[in-house]
């Protein structure tokens, strides 16, 4: 289910680190554990699933919207004007459960960024927004970048696929086929999905972790793509993003 989260901006920093994801990120599994620490331990150190070396975080969010700031690259910060800002995240839950998570969200506070730079923020109002009509065969944009990543026994880190790859579709297929075999009871097969990515695509990616002795960058692609698939992956990449490291922002679909 998605949420939109509007923000009002406190305090006179205006700077927000370009890799800001990772901080929020940092914050919804802190607003988690506020309410259920023995879930948000679940949520960050495993996840859910079925098979211990599939665990999925089954949630997502969006790119923060504040308008057009300026920027200032060479120290990778935006200078934001707006006092008014939102945010979209989606967790996999039922209905039910959204009145829980617009309580756990609602009048948080919290500080966005890292010791150096970052902006106050009060969530000020959070809503529950309506899912569209789910069809066999979807057409989506990627709003966050899709992570396909590769790691043969030769290489110390991974490769980060392009959509004109020989294995991008192969590898992307298996994850959305293992991401829904791991958390659902109902099983299907890659022969149960059609993935069609256009092949204009850009490369995008953000910082994980940043400075600490963990940081890395993650490099994924965005581009439009046509899905045939049961209608339950079209619910799940909806609710969940579509891509590797989701919880971390990537994969967010419209």
């Amino acid at each position: 289910m998605r949420f939109k989260l509007s923000f009002n901006r406190s305090g006179k920093q205006r700077m927000l680190p370009m890799d800001y994801q990772y901080y929020i990120s940092a914050w919804i599994y802190k607003v988690l554990r506020t309410a259920d620490k023995d879930f948000a331990n679940f949520l960050h150190q495993q996840g859910y699933g079925v098979d211990q070396n599939k665990l999925y975080k089954l949630f997502c969010f969006s790119r923060l919207n504040f308008g057009k700031p300026k920027l200032w690259p060479e120290r990778k910060l935006f200078e934001i004007s707006p006092i008014q800002l939102s945010l979209q995240v989606t967790f996999d839950i039922n209905d039910a459960a959204s009145h829980f998570i617009k309580g756990l969200f609602l009048e948080q506070e919290f500080f966005l960024g890292n010791r150096f730079n970052g902006i106050d923020l009060k969530v000020a109002g959070i809503e529950a927004l309506p899912e569209p009509e789910f069809n066999p065969t979807m057409h989506y944009s990627l709003i966050t970048p899709w992570v396909i990543s590769y790691k043969n026994n030769n290489s110390t880190n991974p490769k980060y696929l392009t959509p004109d790859d020989d294995l991008f579709n192969t590898l992307s297929v298996k994850h959305l086929v293992e991401k829904f075999n791991n958390t659902r009871d109902k099983k299907i097969t890659e022969n149960d999905l059609l993935f069609i990515p256009n092949q204009q695509y850009k490369r995008s990616g953000f910082v994980i972790k940043p400075d600490t002795p963990q940081q890395t960058r993650i490099v994924g692609n965005l581009f439009d793509f046509t899905l045939s698939a049961p209608v339950e992956i079209h619910k799940l990449i909806w609710n969940a993003g579509v891509s590797e490291k989701s919880s971390s922002g990537f994969g967010w679909v419209e």
